[in-house]
């Protein structure tokens, strides 16, 4: 099993690792509000993506996807949520200027971040399809990948969200800390639509 989870894992790791969605919202927040703040809403990121994970493992989301104009209202939530989100790291103050009042991103931001990040259904749907770690039993199977993704996901994620950090803090200008703000947060919206609307890549 340890040969499958490591195929599994470098399988994943151009899915997970590369900028999408998720990893440009952790490296906006890691940004916009530093490491620490930002722990919150990473464990929601992840414990998020791991809930995608597990409803592919078990197929429900091929159950909900016959349901009528369910697609379009998911589809839609996800988009206006991940603006809002754009919209709060681009405004949010510099690290140097950051106040008492200043709203750090939630777990419960992540969580649902995660749910309607729309690379996350279409690349884990592809990556669990495809790979089996426990082939004679489709329970164990299911809980392993979730298991072995997550692990992936804890290590992949926290560097993004460090990274971010790092790039704010070594920009102490305040004018060039919102730039990057504004520019993680343009590149988040852009990788949505990337992600929506592939044919437009």
């Amino acid at each position: 099993m340890t040969e499958a989870v490591t195929l599994l894992w470098l399988a994943a790791l151009p899915l997970v690792g590369t900028p999408g969605p998720a990893t440009l919202s952790l490296a906006a927040m890691g940004a916009a509000y530093g490491v620490r703040a930002s722990l919150g809403y990473y464990v929601g990121i992840v414990g998020g993506t791991a809930a995608v994970i597990a409803i592919l493992c078990t197929g429900v989301m091929g159950t909900l996807a016959l349901v009528p104009g369910v697609l379009p209202v998911l589809t839609g939530v996800a988009v206006a949520y991940i603006l809002y989100l754009a919209w709060r790291i681009a405004t949010a103050p510099p690290l140097a200027r950051r106040g008492a009042g200043a709203r750090p991103p939630s777990l419960g931001g992540g969580l649902l971040f995660a749910v309607v990040n729309p690379k996350a259904w279409a690349a884990f749907g592809a990556l669990v399809t495809t790979n089996m770690l426990l082939p004679a039993d489709p329970l164990a199977d299911a809980v392993a990948k979730v298991v072995a993704l997550t692990v992936l996901l804890l290590a992949i994620d926290i560097v993004w969200l460090s990274l971010g950090a790092g790039l704010a803090r070594t920009l102490g200008d305040p004018r060039r800390a919102r730039a990057v703000s504004v520019t993680l947060a343009v590149l988040l919206v852009g990788a949505v639509v990337l992600a929506l609307w592939p044919e437009a890549a």
